[in-house]
């Protein structure tokens, strides 16, 4: 039997902003059988997503594919018409996104938009559709498999519409299934059970798969074999298991260092002789959340809930847990974004106003904070000059040869060339971007940074670079993070201790090595024990405390 997937010589072009034409695809070459699922991983913009979206014959806007064949089930998706596109969309090769959300009119009943497909191609009466949707509900173990498709997309969780996304993907029976990073958005525990249920589906109908990802212990556990790629040219082809243990290209190599980045060495602190390591920062009860204020003082939604911690000088701290636990609000409460509603926040020993717009000009200035979109935090009309310029101006007064010297120094401290100050932030990759945030708070020259999840949207190499950054720039400037994420290795990477927060409130703080180790939280020991391991067979060997899943997975 021939391949279900055949790729040959595969060219895309794209046209830039000026009117340049780029290749972004070079000639790229691979095969899939019918049952398999293969990998496409590398950094962003190496051309996985690009690669796996020609297999429905279509190309981003401003793209276009200039040469090769793309045969799905011995069709050239890229020779066909696009109404000829359209009869095999669906039925031959599906597509599950990264964002569900985006997938879904908000406006309709989830029921209705799952099977739209058998109605396009009318493929089934619509009893018999809606009974075959409850069986893949089922199989992917959703709740409620009979009434859950009477729900509107914003009654579930992410979790379960990503499930769903996937139900709908699968009601055409495709011969081939596209994966576009469609765990990236979720909390752990929950991204387990979403891949299970994906591989159980993919096991049992024996459809093939695209699985496009930048996370290689995700991959370890549902691709046959992984096709390594960077710009746009295949770098290694293997079986994952050889990919995984016995990478032959470096830049594999790389990503598999990446993965697991060293940690850091123990903060040395130092403190008068018998006195305690001063804090820079020390939290005493404090509540935080959104909407009016009720009679007892508390926030119509609480999403902080008597939070209480000290960061000692040169040390870090992780804030660690799921989605909607409260670990963003409780870093916007300590900048004074949100102001807390009860509690205090002491800062150099010193209490702080609850406001920012009430703390003195020094205070503001110690205390920074990078947010997790660097896209949405830099001004996208302002260059890179002017937006590390404007701190120095307001904090230190520098203008003229002395701002642009300074600018030039914090480049340099991010490892990011003087050139670039004159360019707009849309002219930089996600990582540069990042890389200037991080910039822009060392402008003001600052004690603490709260780092809010600023990796969580960066790929596995760019990521691991920031956390490297991040440890050089404290050695250099004797800083202290607040490190917020819900990646548990990364938090090990750079904290000394890792604080674990559920619905608002503080369970547990550890040593960073300790965290969900026996005798801990059961729900710290729940969080620990859903990290994927580069381990093809963990996910089948996986066995968890059902009672604890229960008590506290969001599935």
């Amino acid at each position: 039997m021939g391949p279900l997937v055949d790729i040959r010589d595969l060219k895309v072009e794209a046209t830039t902003d000026a009117g340049r034409r780029v290749e972004i695809i070079r000639g790229v070459s691979f095969e899939i059988a019918p049952g398999e699922i293969v990998a496409l991983i590398g950094e962003s913009g190496s051309g996985k997503t690009t690669i796996a979206l020609t297999l429905l014959g279509y190309t981003r806007t401003g793209c276009r594919i200039t040469g090769g064949s793309v045969r799905v089930d011995g069709r050239d998706m890229a020779a066909l018409s696009e109404k000829e596109r359209a009869k095999v969309r669906g039925v031959a090769v599906s597509y599950v996104p990264q964002s569900a959300a985006a997938a879904f009119n908000p406006a309709q009943r989830i029921m209705d938009q799952v099977i739209e497909i058998t109605r396009i191609h009318e493929l089934m009466p619509r009893a018999q559709a809606e009974a075959k949707a409850i069986d893949l509900f089922r199989a992917l173990s959703l709740p409620s498999p009979e009434t859950i498709g009477g729900r509107y997309p914003h009654q579930v969780s992410g979790g379960q519409l990503q499930r769903l996304s996937a139900a709908m993907a699968l009601i055409g029976d495709p011969k081939v299934v596209i994966f576009d990073e469609p765990t990236t958005a979720l909390d752990v525990t929950t991204q387990i059970e979403v891949l299970r249920a994906f591989k159980s589906v993919m096991r049992q109908s024996r459809m093939a798969g695209v699985y496009v990802s930048h996370d290689l212990a995700v991959v370890a556990q549902i691709a046959d074999r992984i096709v390594v790629l960077k710009g746009g040219v295949i770098q290694e082809i293997g079986a994952t298991t050889q990919i995984l243990s016995a990478p032959k290209h470096p830049y594999t190599q790389e990503l598999l260092a990446a993965f697991a980045p060293p940690g850091r060495a123990p903060a040395q602190v130092a403190s008068p002789e018998g006195a305690a390591p001063r804090p820079v920062l020390e939290l005493a009860s404090i509540s935080a959340g959104y909407g009016k204020l009720q009679a007892d003082g508390t926030p119509l939604i609480l999403a902080v809930d008597k939070v209480s911690f000290r960061l000692e000088r040169g040390r870090n701290l992780g804030i660690i847990g799921e989605s909607g636990c409260g670990k963003s609000t409780l870093a916007r409460a300590i900048a004074g974004i949100i102001p807390p509603s009860s509690g205090t926040i002491a800062f150099n020993g010193k209490p702080m106003a609850p406001r920012a717009q009430d703390r003195s000009a020094d205070e503001l200035r110690k205390l920074q904070i990078v947010f997790q979109s660097a896209d949405t935090a830099l001004n996208p009309a302002k260059s890179i000059e002017d937006i590390l310029g404007r701190p120095l101006t307001f904090y230190h007064g520098l203008r003229g040869a002395a701002r642009d010297a300074r600018i030039d120094r914090l480049l340099e401290l991010v490892h990011l060339p003087r050139a670039l100050k004159h360019r707009l932030p849309s002219e930089l990759s996600g990582g540069q971007k990042q890389r200037v945030n991080l910039a822009r708070a060392l402008a003001a020259d600052p004690e603490l940074i709260l780092c809010d999840e600023i990796t969580s949207a960066l790929d596995t190499v760019v990521a691991a670079a920031i956390i490297e950054l991040l440890k050089d720039l404290q050695r250099e400037l004797g800083l202290s993070y607040l490190f917020i994420s819900h990646d548990l290795t990364t938090v090990q990477a750079i904290c000394d201790e890792v604080a674990v927060m559920y619905r608002g409130v503080k369970v547990e703080q550890l040593p960073a090595d300790q965290v969900g180790k026996a005798g801990g939280h059961p729900y710290a020991r729940l969080l620990m024990s859903s990290v994927p391991k580069l381990d093809p067979s963990w996910l089948d060997k996986l066995e968890r405390d059902p009672e604890l899943v229960a008590a506290f997975s969001k599935r």
